[in-house]
This record gives structure tokens, sequence and C-alpha cells, in this order.
């Protein structure tokens, strides 16, 4: 008993230890001419070999004939739904090259999930209504976020140590990826990233 009992509490002390030791990073992005910039996704790839943890579910509504939210971010190996809160069906579907799906006209949510399993981007279009378009980023990692009207975001309970940290923006769709830049990740910290948008 007294064994269980010093093994359990050796456990907890690593675990706080490990907590304690997470830090969050705060991103604040902006175009080139320094106007702040939302929807961004910015990833934050570990360097060299380490655990991940298993892929988050996600979900993306279609609400008054468009995509909530407009850009997604999921790690590979996501399941996915697509709960339609319209009154009008819906017909999702993508042709990109991470992933060709398509989910015919539907009211609610369809049974099962679409599992993203390959990284890159996924433009989502809806074969009724034209206009209603989104993106999702499928990345190796479980580490990212999307900045909101502000232009910041926020990474947390990152493991320390090296980092690769990778910025896109849907208007960036068809140009070249941005070069990664590396970061150390010790403690709290705050990063700036610009976006060029130029064509």
């Amino acid at each position: 008993m007294a064994g269980r009992v010093t093994r359990a509490a050796g456990l907890a002390a690593v675990l706080f230890a490990a907590s304690a030791q997470a830090a969050t990073v705060t991103f604040k992005t902006s175009e080139t001419s320094g106007r702040t910039l939302d929807s961004v996704v910015v990833t934050l790839l570990p360097v060299g070999k380490v655990a991940l943890p298993p892929p988050r579910p996600a979900s993306i509504e279609q609400v008054r004939k468009a995509f909530v939210p407009l850009v997604s971010v999921v790690q590979t190996g996501a399941a996915v739904d697509f709960p339609n809160k319209d009154t009008v069906r819906h017909h999702v579907y993508s042709f990109s090259a991470s992933k060709v799906f398509e989910l015919k006209l539907y009211a609610g949510t369809p049974a099962r999930p679409v599992v993203f399993d390959k990284p890159g981007v996924v433009v989502l279009g809806c074969n009724i209504h034209d206009k209603m378009v989104a993106y999702i980023m499928v990345v190796d990692t479980p580490w990212f976020a999307v900045t909101g009207d502000d232009g910041s975001a926020r990474i947390a309970d990152l493991p320390p140590g090296d980092y690769m940290l990778r910025a896109w923006h849907p208007r960036r769709l068809g140009m070249p990826d941005l070069p990664p830049r590396p970061i150390k990740v010790s403690a709290d910290m705050t990063e700036s990233v610009t976006v060029d948008l130029t064509p």
C-alpha cells in the first residue's frame, strides 16, 4: 500500500512539474504595412521526435449560408463534423489535394465525420451555394491557433524546447509557403509575425 502511495505521489509531482514548465506563446500578426491581420494560422512544429497527443475532433457549422469558422486548423488525423444549422440543405465538398470528399445534400449533422489524414490546405465549398467557402489547415502538430480580429492568438501548454514557427493566411492561397522561423520556448513569451500578402 505504501509503495502505491509513493508511486502515486511521484507521478503527481512529475505531472505538476511538467504543468509548471509549460509555456504560453502569444502571437501578434500584421501585414507588411503594419496593419493587424486576422484569420492567420500560426503553428509550432517541434524540432526532433516528440510524443504527440492524439488529434482532437473539430466542428465546422453552416449558419446563414456560411461556414463557421471561416478558417480552421486541425491536427493530421482529426475527425471533423459539418453540422448544418440552416433550414436549407447544403452539399459540402472539397477537391483539394489534401482531402477530396463530398457530403451530398443533407440537413442536420452527417452520420459520420470526415477524417483529414493528410497535411495541407483544404478549401471547402457548397455545391448549392457558390458563395460559401472556408479553409482548413491540416498540420502535423497539436500546437496551433488562428488569430482573431485584433490580430492576436495564443498557444498554451507548450513543453519547453525548439520549434519551427509557420504562418499562413487564406489570401496566400496558391502562393509559395512563407519560410518557417525557429523559436526556442522556455517561458511565456510574445512573438511578432509579419505576413506578406503581396502576390
